[in-house]
């Protein structure tokens, strides 16, 4: 157990259960005040009130002290994929360093440089997928592109 922690025994086995047996989500998170958000919104705390009851009773959101989540079936009604794109990216050495400085600008969470028969992974929600790759595909120097969409997280 860490140094410092207070938690049982019992305690860290539930903690490790609920691990092993949890599914991995995307969680988008709001951080202000219901004050900040009715400012924003031109309402009444008490009107936000019944718009965020309400937006919970359809499970859009959860909330707790001082937080709003979206849930997946946000997403979803937004229009907005939740799942992540892997696209592989094969480039030509002599201009590795202009695909690098473009590839830097686009919507990508992470991008990888890795060994082997390709040279770049980017890491990209599925919602902008589309916009990635049509921007990708004009980089003088990109020779291919191969796209994967996580259908599910094993582990």
């Amino acid at each position: 157990m860490p140094e410092g922690s207070s938690l049982t025994d019992r305690q860290m086995q539930l903690l490790r259960m609920l691990y092993r047996t949890s599914e991995s989500t995307r969680v988008f998170t709001v951080k202000k005040t219901q004050g900040e958000l009715a400012r924003e919104l031109n309402l009444t705390r008490q009107a936000l009130n019944i718009h965020l009851r309400k937006l919970r009773e359809e499970s859009l959101i959860r909330t707790g002290r001082g937080f709003i989540d979206l849930t997946e079936k946000a997403l979803v009604v937004l229009g907005i994929g939740t799942a992540e794109a892997f696209v592989f990216l094969k480039i030509q050495p002599f201009k590795r360093d202009h695909v690098y400085a473009q590839v830097r600008k686009l919507p990508a969470s992470n991008i990888f440089r890795v060994t082997g028969e390709i040279d770049l992974v980017a890491q990209v929600p599925q919602s902008r997928l589309d916009n990635f790759l049509e921007h990708v595909s004009n980089i003088d120097g990109v020779v291919s592109t191969s796209s994967h969409i996580v259908i599910s997280i094993v582990k």
